[in-house]
């Protein structure tokens, strides 16, 4: 009997050259689909999405920095700077509000910004699910805080991914004269 289970498991088990011709026919199959499989995909990822990048030299240690853009106290003097020039900016609507915490949020600007952080690493960088208040319900975009030592200051690498689409001119206008312009003065 086990003479003949030999004689018959190779008739019936796939050859090598057998399982390469499967393989190679499936295969086929799909490249012969791929086109369509592709279009699909490509409708499906955006090739135009917007994202800022800035950089701006503070002369302030990383340390400074790093406070000034979480503790709530001393935003709240970067935001009277900001509301100076843009009388949208009202502290009487809502108080500055930043946790410390990792997940815990934020709210600026008389609660035109709010937000959680992601990642806070002292000194260093700053994470943040960000958000304008009249955005869609549920719509965060991400702010990254890189913070570089650059002689005597900090240069502040800043990336900002995932906002609405045609937001862009705004937002990077907004950061230059809500954040890097005051901060600067404040720090000054």
């Amino acid at each position: 009997m086990k003479e003949r289970m030999n004689l018959i498991a190779p008739a019936t088990a796939p050859t090598r050259r057998r399982l390469l011709g499967r393989v190679a026919i499936a295969f086929g199959g799909l490249a012969m689909d791929s086109p369509r499989i592709w279009a699909q995909a490509a409708e499906e990822i955006s090739h135009a999405a917007e994202a800022i990048h800035q950089e701006s030299v503070i002369n302030a240690s990383r340390k400074r920095v790093y406070d000034a853009l979480t503790d709530a106290r001393q935003f709240n003097e970067v935001t009277k700077i900001a509301a100076a020039t843009d009388p949208a900016i009202s502290l009487e609507k809502a108080p500055t509000v930043i946790s410390p915490d990792v997940g815990g949020a934020f709210s600026l600007f008389g609660g035109i910004i709010l937000g959680r952080h992601i990642e806070l690493a002292p000194n260093e960088r700053i994470v943040q699910a960000w958000r304008v208040r009249y955005w869609n319900p549920g719509a965060y975009s991400i702010a990254k805080f890189e913070l570089i030592e650059q002689g005597g200051g900090t240069k502040i690498v800043f990336d900002h991914t995932g906002f609405p689409k045609g937001a862009a001119e705004t937002l990077a206008s907004g950061w230059k004269a809500h954040y890097w312009e005051p901060l600067a003065k404040f720090l000054a």
